[in-house]
């Protein structure tokens, strides 16, 4: 009987635990997703304005994606562009801390959000 209860609370805990984790990266997604959604509307009006076609300028993208982040006391571990300028991938590193399996289970959970940038008066454009 013994034996049984001690394996009974080491599944409970994998359990709470790997649910925990899940969570953890459903929200660092979530995060990720909005940075970048935050971050592709930082345009390069210059470019916009010569007619060089709508783009995002990058360092404004950067800023505002750790801005954002900065909120919820992350920061954005790489942000990545397209070839074009349409496209921003933001990913963020956040840490796990299980709550009954201890340092057993720390572990880094990354999180991954993209955004294109689009525009249009009438419907969405995106050359």
């Amino acid at each position: 009987m013994a034996i049984c209860a001690v394996y009974l609370v080491f599944v409970i805990a994998i359990v709470v635990d790997v649910g925990g984790r899940l969570r953890v990266a459903e929200r660092t997604d979530a995060y990720a997703q909005e940075a970048a959604r935050v971050g592709g509307q930082q345009l390069d009006q210059a470019a916009v304005l010569q007619g060089k076609g709508v783009k995002v300028k990058q360092e404004y993208v950067k800023q505002a994606a750790n801005a954002y982040l900065g909120v919820y006391g992350l920061k954005a571990a790489q942000v990545d562009f397209s070839a074009d300028g349409t496209v921003v991938t933001v990913t963020v590193e956040s840490d796990f801390r299980p709550v009954l399996l201890g340092r057993f289970g720390e572990r880094k959970v990354l999180g991954k959000g993209s955004a294109t940038l689009v525009h249009g008066v009438e419907k969405a454009e995106t050359d």
